[in-house]
């Protein structure tokens, strides 16, 4: 046996420990990156159950629900309590991937239970929307399809989400409304009951005959098809306007029949009164004088629109006896 120097012996043992040390961490390393990748392989199954059972679990709540008789025909509770649901297997899926992965979910439990004072802070927005979410699906001031008057923005309820309230106008305009905006301000529910009054002012002059007047307006009214006789339309003076007494007509019809019988009514008396004869006055401008100077004439819309008629029936007379000579 070759003996070897005392300093080439050592340096052949110290190469030797390296090389076993440089197996034991590549060995390591192995099961390691073994290890990761089965667990990454298994948080991605986690991953596509958890969508999987989220879309399982909402159709499954919408169904118990339509058999609910309370909430089958109300989509408002359905949408709401299927999203709420999404939501919980959703995190409930990403805890279980975490916790697969090594990450210490107690560990960030804690961390968020400490820091829960300036998360609250700084999310306090959008967690006011959520509990006013929650408040308006218990206190139900309105459901989906109902039309709605929200701080004078009005629209049709598409959808009552855990934060917003999307809702379409008449022009198909789409409007989103935080729900803490909603809970907080004034809620008109427009459709909420089954009829509703058409309230129409008309104005007639001050020599007309009153109560013909409010004759024809009511005539037209109970003409119509869509006004519901109980109550009765009724007609009044409501007012003594500057140049003209105002008369109101009112009328009850189906909520969904308001708008085009409140075009109708309007158009209605509007001609029923120029059948009758009855004068609707025109606005009067008047000419004021300034200082010292001479004292203009006072004209008026309904003056200029006599003058008019007055030169047309003239030229038409001219024309006739031109005719007969």
């Amino acid at each position: 046996m070759i003996s070897l120097p005392p300093s080439l012996n050592d340096a052949v043992v110290a190469g030797q420990r390296a090389v076993s040390i440089d197996a034991v961490m590549l060995a390591k390393l192995t099961d390691l990156a073994g290890s990761l990748a089965i667990n990454l392989v298994i948080a991605s199954l986690i991953l596509v159950a958890t969508v999987i059972a989220a879309k399982w679990t909402s159709r499954l709540t919408r169904r118990a629900l339509l058999r609910v008789r309370g909430f089958r025909h109300d989509p408002t509770v359905l949408s709401f309590a299927v999203q709420v649901v999404r939501v919980v297997v959703y995190i409930v899926g990403f805890i279980a991937v975490l916790q697969r992965l090594g990450v210490q979910t107690t560990s960030i439990i804690a961390v968020l239970g400490a820091a829960s004072l300036a998360v609250g802070l700084a999310l306090q927005g959008t967690l006011s929307n959520v509990a006013a979410g929650v408040l308006l699906l218990v206190l139900r001031p309105y459901k989906v399809g109902d039309v709605i008057d929200i701080g004078g923005v009005a629209g049709s309820v598409q959808r009552l989400d855990l934060f917003t309230t999307q809702m379409s106008n008449a022009n198909n305009h789409k409007i989103v409304v935080p729900n803490s905006k909603v809970l907080g301000d004034v809620i008109l529910n427009l459709s909420g009951q089954k009829t509703r009054r058409i309230e129409i002012n008309f104005t007639v002059g001050y020599g007309e005959d009153l109560n013909a007047a409010r004759a024809v307006l009511a005539g037209v009214a109970e003409g119509h098809k869509k006004v519901l006789p109980d109550p009765a339309p009724w007609t009044g003076v409501t007012g003594l306007l500057d140049s003209a007494v105002q008369i109101t007509l009112q009328a009850w019809v189906d909520s969904g029949d308001w708008w085009q019988t409140q075009a109708d009514l309007m158009q209605g008396g509007k001609e029923a009164i120029d059948a009758a004869g009855i004068e609707i006055p025109f606005p009067h401008q008047v000419a004021v004088p300034y200082g010292d100077e001479d004292v203009m004439p006072v004209v008026t819309v309904r003056t200029v629109e006599q003058k008019t008629r007055r030169a047309r029936e003239a030229d038409a007379a001219d024309t006739a006896d031109e005719g007969e000579g």
